[in-house]
């Protein structure tokens, strides 16, 4: 399955225990992964900012830079949410032909869907792929 994750999915897998870290450690691998460079760029900064990590020494954000496709984001029509980052993960996906958005952002979650695509909660997607298995 296609997926595209917004970096909060990953930052909560990597510094906390629980759902999203299933998701990143388990979940994800399973799964054809896209990202673009400004999704990249903006993971390195909040490591960087909120948490003093230096993202180059973290194992899995480098195993998934090597994993993960990266893409150039779409063109959107219009801007879609207040906060031009959530854009940027709308255009990624849209992008990708993603399957599903993953995000824990309210914004982004209350949209339930863009251009098709569905966006889900953490929550969401565990179930999803439970009921697939």
């Amino acid at each position: 399955m296609r997926l595209v994750c917004d970096t909060n999915v990953l930052i909560a897998g990597l510094v906390a225990d629980g759902l999203c870290r299933d998701i990143v450690k388990r979940r994800l691998p399973r799964h054809d992964l896209f990202v673009a460079e400004v999704l990249l760029a903006e993971l390195d900064e909040k490591l960087r900012d909120k948490f003093g990590v230096n993202p180059g020494t973290v194992p899995f954000i480098k195993a998934y830079r090597d994993r993960a496709t990266i893409i150039q984001p779409a063109p959107l029509p219009a801007s879609v949410c207040r906060d031009p980052d959530d854009d940027e993960v709308l255009a990624a996906a849209v992008a990708a032909k993603a399957a599903a958005i993953v995000t824990g952002d309210k914004d982004l979650l209350t949209l339930k869907n863009y251009g098709g695509i569905p966006i889900l909660s953490p929550r969401q997607l565990v179930e999803m792929l439970d009921q697939m298995a």
